[in-house]
């Protein structure tokens, strides 16, 4: 399981890093005003379903009905043609009604805005049919254990969008945000390309070729999934649920407020994918087959060990996070069309950003234990209240605070969902997974840590 890890942790870091330059040729080229804002706003919606479908849901659904199939090359294909009809119909909807879901997505925007970005946001819609293809085959990959295609594919994307800025970098603002969804797009069919060429060589296609010519299936291996995969959608996206419900609030405020929102969360999502969501991936098969076995013990010991490691990598994190946030954002963005306001506005929303990383991330691999016991309504219910919760303090606080105002309720909800959901996984089993030794080594290195970085922040900058 370590070198799953490590092998998830290595392809998310490259593919964020990517990430980072794309982003910070974004800010550079377009900087944070509406022109950026109608780009996020665009790729916000298939974004929102990648990140729901490729870091939890589809998997948390499928991975244990496939692990009890009978018949796994038929549910296999029986799944995937359902699921890709419905995917494909709701583009076309997007499509003819682009406009409409525009609105819905940023409501504040004015009438003119949003007959300039509904366009894009049909053309990015249609990423989610791809990302659906690759979601799916990750998942059968992630059965045979094997994790770095679908770790290190999201670079491609990145290298797609790069490519984008680099060749209409000169162009007219509007014209950039076309270029880079269109490159959404290519981007896209190239994580399909090394997805099937992957399953290729697991042999997987065989299976997948055997479900197609079988007449043989078993009701109750369809059953289970359509059961779970519902409530998995929603009660794995809190983080990312809670990332769009800001940019809907934002879309009322000042413009450049969804763009400080977006740039401050992916610094949040940095440590947040290379550390709970590279575990949770790794853990999840292990835990779902222990489950199966009914090796409660040996489950319990793989998930302590997950969460000792994510304790101190999320927590240093976080710290790091909140003590530089003026200087990360500096270093990263503030170049171009991106001035020294918008630096100081994205540090502040990203100092309240991180109070909700340990959160999210702890609570992201304690739901697995609900997922392997098919409790995924359960944890769907868990995430509705801290949505709610978050919705509540959205509303009181982005008046007096702004964009940080909804950042730090977005935090306060992760705070919520992770209390729920150790809740959920019982108390009795987490007293023994935690060890007061270790708990205290914690304190004692962040206090550490928090000091050196002050002492450092002042040295330096």
């Amino acid at each position: 399981m370590i070198k799953a890890i490590f092998t998830n942790s290595f392809g998310i870091l490259l593919s964020r890093i990517l990430g980072f330059l794309r982003d910070l040729l974004t800010a550079s080229i377009l900087g944070a005003n509406i022109y950026s804002d109608i780009f996020f706003v665009a790729f916000k919606l298939p974004n929102l379903f990648r990140r729901i479908f490729a870091e939890g849901a589809f998997t948390q659904a499928f991975l244990p009905s496939f692990i009890h199939a009978r018949y796994k090359g038929k549910f296999s294909v029986a799944i995937f043609a359902r699921l890709m009809a419905i995917i494909a119909v709701l583009s076309i909807f997007v499509t003819l009604f682009s406009a409409l879901v525009t609105q819905m997505i940023a409501f504040g925007f004015d009438a003119a805005t949003v007959e300039l970005a509904a366009p894009f946001v049909a053309i990015n819609f249609y990423y989610l049919d791809l990302i659906f293809i690759v979601t799916f085959l990750s998942a059968l990959l992630h059965y045979k254990k094997h994790f770095a295609t679908t770790a290190f594919s999201t670079a491609l994307l990145n290298i797609s969008l790069i490519g984008a800025l680099f060749i209409a970098r000169d162009l007219e603002k509007i014209q950039i945000v076309e270029y880079l969804s269109y490159g959404v797009i290519v981007g896209g069919l190239l994580q399909v390309l090394v997805h099937i060429v992957a399953v290729q060589k697991v042999n997987m296609c065989k299976l997948m070729l055997i479900g197609l010519k079988t007449k043989r299936s078993h009701p109750e291996d369809t059953r289970q999934f359509n059961k779970s995969f519902v409530p998995a959608i929603f009660g794995s996206s809190a983080a990312h649920l809670s990332a769009f419900l800001d940019t809907f609030l934002a879309s009322f405020l000042m413009a450049g407020s969804i763009s400080y929102l977006y740039y401050a969360n992916r610094i949040l999502q940095l440590p947040l994918a290379l550390f709970a969501i590279a575990v949770s991936i790794a853990l999840f098969p292990t835990i779902a087959k222990a489950i199966k076995n009914q090796d409660e013990t040996q489950a319990l010991r793989y998930l302590g060990r997950s969460f000792w490691i994510l304790l101190f990598l999320l927590g240093a994190s976080t710290v790091g996070g909140i003590v530089l946030n003026e200087q990360i954002i500096e270093l990263l963005f503030e170049r171009g069309e991106f001035t020294s306001t918008d630096t100081a506005y994205t540090a502040e929303v990203l100092g309240m950003y991180m109070l909700g990383l340990l959160p999210f991330g702890l609570a992201k691999i304690f739901s697995l234990w609900l997922y392997s016991h098919h409790q995924q309504g359960r944890a769907a219910i868990i995430t509705a209240k801290s949505l709610g919760v978050n919705i509540i303090f959205a509303l009181m606080l982005i008046v007096p605070f702004e964009a940080k105002g909804l950042a730090l309720a977005s935090s306060i909800g992760g705070m919520t969902l992770l209390f729920l959901t150790i809740k959920a996984f019982g108390f009795e089993r987490f007293q023994k997974i935690i060890q007061w030794k270790y708990l205290a080594l914690w304190v004692a290195t962040l206090t550490a840590e928090y000091f050196l970085l002050e002492i450092l922040k002042h040295v330096f900058f």
